[in-house]
């Protein structure tokens, strides 16, 4: 559903293995208790977003986060109360999505990424994209999000977006052959996820992602 129009939008999607999927590896960083990133600023998008063939459903703010029919990110979680905790839960969504789109495009220039993520959170979509290029692989199979939590600093500029994700059937697949790369579970398929949300000053209802915190074979998700 389109929530909002975003004024201008801009270059580079992201995606790749080490985190995100169950290509990943193991990474564990952690949020002190006050919200990590709060008051941080947004980076402005500087292009245009380019027209495409998704549905309005697949464009919640004038740009494309649609995904391959195997490529399936499911949000298993419930929408918050306040209106922009649930508006930072989605673009947390809408950020996992640009970065899977950025692996199925072969490309860090997609507008999505972009659009929802700034500073660190950026560079870590950029650096999570590069690996699925390198490695010569995008994916496939179903990737779930669960157990979601949200948090506000007093301003409410800034949200902490907490989850679980399992990527248990959620594998890697060689682009010039189409092998699918299954793996054998493992705890190492269930990870936590903080991700700090930060609202873009002029664009209406949205946020981005300012930093991202990862802890993989996380007990609480399993």
């Amino acid at each position: 559903m389109k929530r909002r129009t975003l004024p201008v939008a801009v270059a580079l999607a992201a995606s790749a293995t080490l985190l995100l999927t169950a290509c990943g590896g193991d990474d564990k960083s952690e949020a002190n208790d006050k919200i990590a990133g709060a008051g941080q600023a947004t980076e402005k998008p500087t292009k245009s977003a380019e027209p495409s063939g998704a549905p309005a459903s697949d464009k919640p703010d004038g740009v494309d986060v649609s995904l391959p029919k195997d490529m399936n990110l499911v949000f298993d979680w419930e929408k918050p109360a306040d209106k922009n905790e649930a508006a930072a839960m989605d673009d947390a969504a809408n950020f996992l999505r640009a970065i899977y789109r950025g692996v199925d495009k072969r490309t860090t220039k997609d507008a999505a990424l972009t659009t929802y993520a700034t500073g660190d959170a950026l560079h870590y979509g950029e650096v999570q994209i590069n690996e699925w290029l390198k490695g010569g692989w995008t994916a496939t199979g179903t990737r779930r999000h669960y157990d979601a939590t949200t948090r506000s600093v007093p301003n409410g500029s800034s949200v902490e977006v907490s989850f679980c994700a399992d990527t248990g059937k959620f594998y890697g697949k060689e682009v010039k052959t189409g092998k699918v790369l299954k793996t054998d579970p493992s705890p190492k398929d269930f990870g936590h996820y903080k991700i700090i949300m930060v609202k873009f000053p002029t664009g209406e209802g949205l946020w981005q992602a300012s930093k991202v915190f990862v802890e993989t074979g996380a007990a609480q998700c399993q």
